[in-house]
């Protein structure tokens, strides 16, 4: 992939955010898109050898986000967005599954896993799990690899005390205090921009896997 031009089709972006500059420079656009495409439609066919699941859900299309933003209950009306990003799980980009993310843009360019916003009745079996199994959720996030790549769990809209219902003296009671279950790494430019970068990816999807794995283990069984 031609990664430089698609770090500064979005920089102009970030910098012409309208309608009008869009519209003029669609050209910039389709190219920088069908560069990420291209690149995702790779990479998918050796994720897929990483995790089997996802198998039936790599169109590259179907996972890339659009770039159109929804301003309709946004402070912010700028119309696009200034990245690109790709998310690959089992059921596809909208599911409850945990996936495989990523996320191109200037000077933030990064791999991230898990599942995003679980429904309540979801969350609540996700903590149920974690309350009799913690343990399991432990051992994946102390790998001294996982650990190197994701210091901790993103911390979104992360709760102030353990939810109702549990005790608070539970050995791993913060875990409880999550509305999503999700970890994120940075890409280093020095990556970003060189022919690793796809190597790179791989063994974070690698990594990843077996937390993705104890979610959807949670979600097969609910469903």
């Amino acid at each position: 992939m031609n990664t430089k031009s698609v770090i500064d089709f979005l920089e102009q972006l970030a910098n012409n955010n309208n309608r009008e500059w869009f519209s003029e420079n669609k050209d910039l656009y389709a190219a920088a898109r069908n560069e990420v495409l291209g690149f995702l439609g790779k990479l998918v066919q050796k994720l897929v050898q990483i995790d089997s699941s996802i198998q039936g859900f790599t169109d590259p299309s179907q996972a890339l986000f659009r770039i159109y933003r929804d301003v309709r209950f946004s402070k912010n009306k700028a119309p696009y967005k200034t990245h690109f990003g790709a998310f690959f799980a089992k059921g596809g980009r909208t599911s409850m599954y945990p996936g495989y993310y990523i996320h191109f843009e200037p000077e933030n360019t990064l791999i991230s896993g898990g599942t995003w916003c679980p429904d309540p009745p979801l969350l609540k079996k996700i903590r149920q799990e974690i309350y009799y199994n913690g343990e399991a959720l432990v051992k994946i996030l102390e790998k001294p690899k996982f650990k190197k790549l994701f210091p901790g769990l993103d911390d979104q809209e992360k709760l102030k005390r353990i939810p109702a219902g549990y005790p608070s003296d539970f050995e791993y009671e913060d875990f409880l205090k999550y509305k999503h279950y999700t970890v994120s790494a940075f890409i280093p430019e020095n990556i970003l921009f060189s022919d690793k970068l796809e190597s790179y990816i791989l063994d974070v999807f690698e990594t990843l896997q077996p937390f993705n794995a104890f979610f959807q283990t949670i979600i097969d069984e609910e469903a």
